[in-house]
Parts: structure tokens; C-alpha cells; sequence
């Protein structure tokens, strides 16, 4: 049902602060530099982990100024920073899940392992949207869904983008869907977004033929290529997220075949796939023969990334 009371994630950091002096932070800093190198992981991630938990900007991190602030308040003890590091460093546990928090166009979200952690690549799906809405001078006051909705980024991007629209957010994940609705109240978006536990179209059966426009970012990982990811995914990211069967295509090729039901006529149908899978998808879109100017979009690397087709 839309709106319901999901349950939602506790922080994993107590309200009070712990007050260290710069000097004592700086040391525990260096030390993590020298082991992060050992482990291959990116000093950028140390910088980021003490953007989130110690309130330090790219400034004082870069020339180290902090090392002279007589204390600085962080969320938790150094002891308690240092068990969190080498759990990125031993246990490959990505950083946005350590601070519980991923940024996303200009958006600070909460993610938890029951959510994937939202790639940069997929805020041009929100760009693409409203493109479609200019170039075909589509209503924006109207209905539009987004099916695998998880940390709720996407939904929460199209509320922001096309104003007057009514989001429909649709997970089969309870535990998304916490996350999701956090993420929407704490956004200011809340009233915007009506969230449903289910299966892609299942809980929309109200909409047929009333939608405007439907984005996704689906699982779209083949099955045998799951198992060959970087640990910090294969690990730690929710595999219902990731795993699109054999071929990577099945769930969109259940978008392909089920939209035509709820999509307007000129509707938006709008996806994420990928690297590999444009001509593939196209041909589903073009052979289905409910859709036309079916077009492929690339993302900022140059990748084909992006389906984008409307309902005849």
C-alpha cells in the first residue's frame, strides 16, 4: 500500500560526539594513509570517511591544518574510527555503508546493505527525464514510476526535476523501502513520493494507462558475471539489485513487455543497462511494437548506458 509505516533503519553512530585533539586525529590519519596504500584502497575514501564522521573539509584534510585545531568533534571515538577503517581495509566493506551515508546529484542519502549504493552514472537517468519532458512538451503535472526503487535516489530525483509530479516508488525489498522513505521524509519529499512493496507493475494495477513516464534502474548483471565483482560489491551489495538471470536482460525484458499497460500514449519508457547491452535492448524495444523513436544515450565515460523509447 502507498505510504505505509516501513520500519525504519536506526543510525549506527550515537547522538553524542567524541572530542579529540588534532594532533591525536592527524596521527591516526597518517598511520591509515600508509595502510590504505597496502590495501590498494583510495585515499580519497580516508578523506571522505573524515568529511562524514569528523566535519573536516577537502581544504583542512589537503594541507593537514587540522592537525593544529586544539579539538574536533567527531562521531565517534578514534578507537571505534580505526575498527571502521580496517573494516574497509580487511573486510572490503564499502565506505558509503561504513558512514551509512552515499551522495548522489545533490542529494545526501541513507543507505544501508539492504539498499545498492547509487552510481554517479545513474543521475543522468534524471537528466534524461527531463529532456523527454522538453522535447515532447509532456504534461509534468501527471504520474511517473520508479520500479526497483531501493535507496529511493531515483524517485527522489524526479520529485525534485518535474515539479508538479505525483512519484510512485516500487520495491519488493520491506527493507528498501525503509530506507527509501527515510530518505524521501528527511529530503522534504515525502508528500511527493507514495511508496509499494511488490513486483515491478504489481502494485500499480490503478495506474494502467494513467502513467506518464517510467524510469529504472533494474538488475541487469548477468548471473555468471555477479560472481567475478569487485568484493566490495560482490560482497556487501544486495544481489537482488544486481542479478538480471542468464543474459542480464530478464528484468528488462518484463519492463519491455509489461509498460505498454500502464504508459500513456506518447508515455516515457526509461531505463539504465549495461555496457554492452544497447543493441540488444533496442531490438526488444523496436520488435515489441508498442514503442517508438527508441534511442540509446551514452554516460560521462562514453558508455552506451541509457534506453530511452515512448509508448506508441
Amino acid at each position: 500500500m502507498p505510504n505505509s509505516q516501513f520500519p525504519i533503519p536506526n543510525s549506527q553512530f550515537p547522538k553524542s560526539f567524541m572530542f579529540v585533539s588534532g594532533l591525536e586525529l592527524w596521527q591516526w590519519v597518517n598511520q591509515a594513509k600508509i595502510d590504505a596504500i597496502a590495501s590498494e584502497i583510495p585515499q580519497a575514501e580516508l578523506d571522505w570517511l573524515l568529511q562524514e564522521l569528523a566535519g573536516l573539509d577537502k581544504l583542512a584534510l589537503r594541507l593537514e591544518s587540522f592537525k593544529d585545531l586544539p579539538e574536533i568533534k567527531l562521531k565517534l571515538s578514534v578507537s571505534e574510527l580505526d575498527r571502521l577503517w580496517q573494516r574497509r581495509l580487511q573486510e572490503r566493506v564499502p565506505v558509503q555503508y561504513l558512514t551509512g551515508v552515499a551522495h548522489w546529484r545533490d542529494f545526501s542519502l541513507k543507505v544501508t546493505p539492504a539498499v545498492l549504493i547509487p552510481r554517479p552514472e545513474t543521475e543522468l537517468l534524471i537528466d534524461l527525464a527531463v529532456d523527454a519532458v522538453k522535447s515532447y512538451s509532456v504534461n509534468p503535472a501527471s504520474h511517473w514510476v520508479d520500479l526497483g526503487t531501493g535507496s529511493g535516489a531515483i524517485a527522489i530525483g524526479l520529485a525534485c526535476a518535474l515539479k508538479n509530479t505525483t512519484i510512485h516508488a516500487v520495491d519488493c525489498s520491506w527493507e528498501a523501502l525503509a530506507v527509501a522513505r527515510l530518505n524521501a521524509e528527511n529530503l522534504g519529499f515525502g508528500s511527493r513520493i507514495n511508496f509499494y512493496q511488490g513486483l515491478w507493475w504489481e502494485p500499480l494495477e490503478f495506474l494502467k494507462g494513467k502513467v506518464r513516464g517510467m524510469v529504472s534502474n533494474p538488475p541487469y548483471i548477468p548471473s555468471s558475471t555477479v560472481l567475478t565483482l569487485q568484493p566490495e560489491v560482490l560482497k556487501h551489495e544486495p544481489h537482488l539489485a544486481l542479478d538480471g538471470g542468464f543474459d542480464g536482460l530478464d528484468c528488462i525484458r518484463h519492463l519491455v513487455n509489461t509498460a505498454p499497460d500502464y504508459l500513456e500514449s506518447r508515455g516515457v519508457w526509461l531505463v539504465e543497462m549495461m555496457a554492452g547491452q544497447a543493441s540488444a535492448v533496442a531490438d526488444l524495444l523496436e520488435s515489441h511494437g508498442s514503442y517508438d523513436d527508441v534511442r540509446i544515450f551514452a554516460d560521462l565515460a562514453g558508455v552506451d548506458r541509457f534506453a530511452l523509447a515512448y509508448r506508441v
